[in-house]
This record gives structure tokens, sequence and C-alpha cells, in this order.
């Protein structure tokens, strides 16, 4: 029997005319008495009777309307289940990354949809020198940035923008240096120390500038590395300070020690960037809730430190 006829036959003996029927269906009369006449048949039972000026269902009628209410509990059922099962995180989500981004919250990351192993996630990273991370979009379903001098453009571009956290960016010193003494370092501080340095456009090199906003001084950079390593080395051996992000900067027991930097603005934004039609995906949000806990759990403890 054709479920949409049972659904009639139902309709019929709670609304109790063909007219009613078919306004609530959204079909005519006559399609409705059609319908049943067809249902009749494959039914081999009449169903309906004259009751006054409208109709009204026959034992058999009622017997199998109470079947299409039954059939019709059961549709609901399967297709709220399917709905369900289709809110799941499920399937392959790509995500790339800046170096440090990748070292500060995909192991983390990673641990947390373990627990997901219906979602499989896998990372890529990317040179940090990239003039921006956004146009990396198209191609991975999750993009870490940190917030270049184009991040105004994100909105513009009609990409899903969603904050993570904001890392503070510190002075790295030998430890024996003497401002290593000071609790923070304001930019007059360091007024003509020499500098190891970041490329240019690096969110850390754009400390620099605001220091040299701020005292009018240039600042002496004589060398420049894309890696934080070799920045941190550099620094341990006493050949200059440097603008690190605190919390990848390993210094404990390597000769190097890290102070705030106050008095201007020293802190990198870290963004996720998405496209917002892959941003609707249950398993792309899945990885995205993950990655806002561990920067969460990230910056939790480095604050208890």
């Amino acid at each position: 029997m054709d479920v949409r006829r049972l659904e009639i036959l139902r309709e019929l003996g709670e609304r109790g005319s063909v007219g009613a029927v078919a306004d609530a269906m959204k079909v005519t009369p006559s399609a409705v008495s059609q319908q049943l006449k067809v249902l009749e048949r494959e039914a081999g039972y009449r169903l309906v009777e004259p009751a006054g000026r409208g109709v009204t269902l026959t034992e058999a009628g009622r017997a199998l309307a109470r079947t299409a209410t039954e059939i019709a509990v059961a549709i609901e059922r399967a297709e709220g289940r399917w709905r369900e099962f289709m809110a799941r995180p499920a399937g392959r989500v790509t995500l790339v990354t800046f170096p440090t981004g990748g070292e500060m919250l995909l192991p983390g990351v990673l641990t947390r949809m373990a627990e997901r192993p219906d979602v499989e996630l896998e990372c890529f990273d990317e040179d940090g020198l990239l003039a921006d991370f956004a146009d990396l979009t198209p191609d991975y379903d999750v993009v870490l940035a940190d917030a270049p001098a184009t991040s105004s453009t994100w909105h513009d571009r009609g990409l899903q923008v969603v904050p993570l956290m904001s890392e503070p960016l510190d002075v790295a010193l030998p430890e024996d240096h003497r401002l290593a003494r000071k609790a923070s370092l304001s930019p007059a501080d360091v007024v003509g120390e020499t500098w190891i340095g970041v490329p240019e456009d690096y969110p850390y090199d754009r400390v620099l500038q605001q220091v040299v906003a701020v005292t009018g001084r240039p600042v002496d950079v004589v060398q420049r590395f894309a890696g934080n390593g070799i920045v941190e080395a550099m620094v341990a051996a006493g050949h200059g300070i440097a603008i690190l992000p605190r919390f990848t900067t390993r210094e404990h027991g390597n000769g190097l020690v890290t102070r705030p930097m106050v008095g201007i603005r020293a802190r990198r934004d870290i963004s996720a960037l998405l496209r917002p039609d892959r941003f609707e995906r249950p398993s792309v949000r899945a990885v995205v809730q993950a990655l806002k806990d561990e920067a969460r759990a990230v910056a939790d403890a480095h604050a208890s430190i």
C-alpha cells in the first residue's frame, strides 16, 4: 500500500471530511476521493462510509488508519535517526598551520580527535613566510593563521574567522643579560640592543616596528631567521635579544629567559579560517571545537605557571 494514501486515510479519520483533508494536504477534493478509492481496491475492504454531511471510517478503515499512524511514527523515527546520524562528525578533514601554531596546538588537538574515530584529521604545515594564509582556504578545510597585516581582509573575503587565542610575544634574553634582572621590559629598556630578528612582516617583527615608533630610535637587527629554534639558539649563545612567542619558547635550562614587553601591543592573535560552506560540516566543526578547547588549555596552563 502507498504510504501517501495511508496518510490520507488517517487524516480523513481525524478531520471527518474530504474537503478538510484536501485543504490540509494542499490537493483537490477529487484527488483525495480518487486516492481513497485506489486504497480500497488495494485493501480489498470498504474503508469509508457516509456519516451525515461528511464521511466516517468503517471498522476496516479505522484498523488501517491505526496502521497508518504506526507507519507515520516509524517513518518519523527513521528520519530522526538518519538526521542524527548525518549530524555526527564523520569523514576526512584537512588542516594546515604555520609552524609554531602546529607545535603549540596540534599534539593536543590530535589527542582530542582520537576520541572521534569517525573523523580523519590530516594535518599539514606551511612556511610562515606565506603572505596571507587565507589564500590556503580553497585547498584546506581549516587554516590556522596568526593575524598578518592582511587579516582585515578576511571578513571581506567572506571567510569564517574563528578566534582561538591571543598569545603574548616576549623579549628573549641570554640568562646572564643585564635586562634579565627586570620583571618586564619597556621599549625604552631595549634601546640600543642588538636584535636577532625574524623575516619582515612576521608578527614578531611588527613588535620591533612599534619599538621604533615609540622610542624614535632604530633597532639593530643583525640576523633574521624564520625558524624560532635558530633564534633561540642565537639568543642563548649571546648574539642578541629577540621577540619570541611565549607559549612555544623553551627557556628552561638552555641559557635563555623571557620577559614580557609592556607599553606596546606585543601579542599575536591566532585564528582558524574556513570557507563558510565547510564550516557547516559537522566533522569540520568538531575539529574547530577541538582547536578552541586546546587553545584554551594551552593558555590556562601558561597562566598558572
